[in-house]
């Protein structure tokens, strides 16, 4: 099982940018894809971007595709959602999720351990 800790979320100004980071422990994060969602207020959480656990391919929900870079370093055992060209609509809690098997998830039940989420806010 693996532990995840979001980090780097807080307030910006539209058209900002912010980098949210996911420190992993208990396994190394090669070892995971990931994934990450956000939950604005009143509404469902849902996927933002995923990378596999081979790192080779990624996923974005329209969105935030161009505007958003899910990574990962597994030297430091951390995944990253850099974030530009922030718009309000992307006002939210972030979460990080990991999951072991193949391929990409797109879904929460895809993935098995989560962060406790950081919060995104983006002013007008």
């Amino acid at each position: 099982q693996v532990q995840l800790v979001e980090s780097g979320g807080g307030l910006v100004q539209a058209g900002g940018s912010l980098r949210l980071s996911c420190a992993a422990s208990g396994r190394t994060f090669s070892s995971y894809g990931m994934g990450w969602f956000r939950q604005a207020s009143g509404k469902e959480r849902a996927i933002v971007a995923a990378l596999s656990r081979s790192g080779t391919t990624t996923f974005y929900a329209e969105s935030v595709k161009g505007r958003f870079t899910i990574s990962r370093d597994t030297g430091k055992n951390t995944g990253y959602l850099q974030m530009n060209s922030l718009k309000p609509e992307d006002t939210a809690v972030y979460y990080c999720a990991s999951r072991t098997a193949y391929g990409l998830g797109y879904g929460s039940v895809d993935f098995g351990s989560w962060g406790q989420g950081t919060q995104v806010t983006v002013s007008s």
